[in-house]
């Protein structure tokens, strides 16, 4: 099988619960093929600090039907093993929703990447208000 790359991102919410809000835009880039989703977790902590998980069919029926959009394939890559790792980066009484997802529009290129013997060598995200700042002129 011929794969594109394969992230995760975490991505924090205040509060108890992930926004549903942002689901019809995952479900933009799943349905148009740019990714293709491979598991998804949902990471609290409370204010005292306590870390938890709350699988997708323990949400309230809200959540879950905003998540039912999404076509995707839970493979259950992520676990428990990651709960502290995410839970750790999220600020007490705040939720992240971590979604691990295969870059399908890099597949062509990462194939010819591999074919060619080519690796990784480094990646990295610029933050959005860089971008933005450089794109209207302003020094850093």
């Amino acid at each position: 099988m011929t794969a594109g790359p394969v992230e995760w991102v975490a991505i924090v919410f205040d509060g108890p619960a992930v926004d549903p809000t942002v689901v019809p835009a995952l479900a933009e880039l799943v349905g148009s093929g740019t990714v293709r989703i491979l598991d998804l977790l949902i990471v609290s902590k409370d204010t005292a600090g306590v870390v938890t998980s709350v699988e997708l069919g323990e949400l309230d029926a809200a959540t879950l039907a905003a998540f039912d959009v999404l076509d995707g394939d839970v493979l259950e890559l992520l676990g428990e093993q990651d709960v502290p790792v995410v839970g750790e980066e999220v600020p007490p009484g705040a939720t992240a929703l971590v979604v691990l997802w295969e870059n399908v529009w890099a597949t062509r290129f990462a194939q010819a990447v591999r074919a060619a013997g080519g690796t990784l060598l480094t990646h990295d995200r610029i933050p959005a208000d860089v971008v933005e700042q450089a794109m209207a002129g302003v020094p850093r």
